[in-house]
């Protein structure tokens, strides 16, 4: 919602930069979004290395 009232004031102070905002927020988000997707997977393999570096830690203290 913020955003939308941040875009209002800028459309209100500079209506082209505005309008400029608005078509190119949809190509940006596009171009970005394989970064976002590679992020996300190299989350999941890195957090199945450290659960798998540290499961004999875990087990050994549950045994303890």
């Amino acid at each position: 919602m913020t955003i939308f009232l941040l875009w209002c004031i800028l459309l209100v102070l500079c209506w082209p930069l505005a309008l400029v905002a608005l078509v190119l927020y949809p190509i940006v988000w596009l171009l970005l979004l394989p970064f976002r997707l590679v992020g996300i997977a190299v989350e999941g393999a890195l957090g199945l290395v450290w659960a798998i570096v540290t499961l004999p830690f875990r087990i050994v203290r549950k045994l303890a």
